[in-house]
């Protein structure tokens, strides 16, 4: 699938990107690109790191259980939720290995510059949520809580393992994401697979539901990702470098932007369901600047990011 950036009626770039759709069976029904184009899947596994996290014995509420899958923005209740995950394994935020960050949603950074917050902390990077649970997992079972983000620790091996079961593809060789935890690599055909079993088995129930019942702690309601989420009505998640994976009653999709534009990402898979008839009219119109993203000059739109015609 080919994205055209449009600016005064002529063309002014050309992205690139690949998406898929699989059916409950893991069979493809849809793809455009290069569905087995190799990357690491970053944040996009959450929902399956957070699902190990719980069957070690994290006590989690829905909402926790949420931001435990989240890239979230940084607001003051995605704070409370990380250091809530904590206080369930009797750890502070001096436990969290993942580096000191500011919040990924603007508004909320302007927030905490306006509370008087003049450097950059754990609980604001975007994984805190993650790197929490499994700490409320760690400490649960007994396991290290200083390693746990060691490739050989018993968590991050147990995530390894379930990601090959998921995906049906090999997850090496395994990176480093950028908050310090291991990432398998796969492609879509192996994500669109794990989102159709996300949606569906119920050994992800309350990771699914969580996800699709708080959206907003998920990511925010001021990114396109939290848009497209509240109204999807399945789990949703993005990936660094432009990824995006969603399900809904068996059916999963996947999309990267191969210049590492994830709201070009979003756009595709928009346009991927709404091509098999799985994007409601009402939202449709409410998400037309997230389908088409508007291209500003001089402070006002004067053209889109839009798909070109096959």
């Amino acid at each position: 699938m080919r994205f055209a950036t449009i600016r005064s009626a002529e063309i002014e770039s050309i992205h690139d990107v690949s998406v898929v759709l699989v059916d409950g069976d893991g069979h493809v029904i849809m793809s455009s690109g290069d569905p087995e184009f190799p990357f690491f899947y970053r944040s996009a596994i959450k929902p399956f790191q957070a699902t190990v996290s719980l069957e070690a014995g994290a006590d989690l509420s829905p909402e926790q259980i949420a931001v435990a899958c989240s890239s979230h923005g940084g607001f003051p209740l995605h704070q409370a939720l990380v250091t809530a995950n904590l206080e369930t394994a009797g750890l502070t935020v001096d436990a969290l290995r993942c580096p000191p960050a500011w919040p990924r949603d603007e508004l909320a950074k302007e927030l905490m510059f306006a509370a008087g917050h003049r450097k950059p902390n754990s609980v604001f990077n975007n994984c805190s949520g993650k790197h929490s649970a499994w700490l409320a997992a760690a400490a649960a079972s007994g396991l290290p809580t200083d390693t746990y983000l060691d490739r050989d620790h018993p968590l991050q091996q147990t995530v390894l393992a379930l990601i090959k079961e998921v995906t049906a593809v090999d997850p090496h060789p395994i990176g480093v994401d950028g908050c310090g935890a291991p990432t398998p690599r796969g492609n879509l055909v192996g994500l669109a697979r794990a989102f159709s079993r996300l949606s569906v088995e119920t050994r992800f129930d309350r990771a699914a539901s969580a996800m699709r019942r708080f959206p907003a702690v998920v990511s925010s309601n001021t990114l396109n990702e939290g848009r497209f989420a509240a109204w999807w009505g399945g789990p949703v998640k993005g990936g660094a470098q432009g990824l995006m994976a969603a399900a809904r009653h068996g059916i999963g999709v996947a999309a990267k932007s191969h210049e590492g534009n994830v709201d070009i990402a979003i756009a595709a898979m928009m346009e991927a369901i709404r091509r098999v008839g799985l994007l409601s009219q009402a939202a449709a119109d409410d998400l037309v600047d997230v389908a088409r993203i508007p291209v500003l000059g001089g402070g006002r739109q004067v053209g889109t990011i839009e798909p070109l015609p096959n």
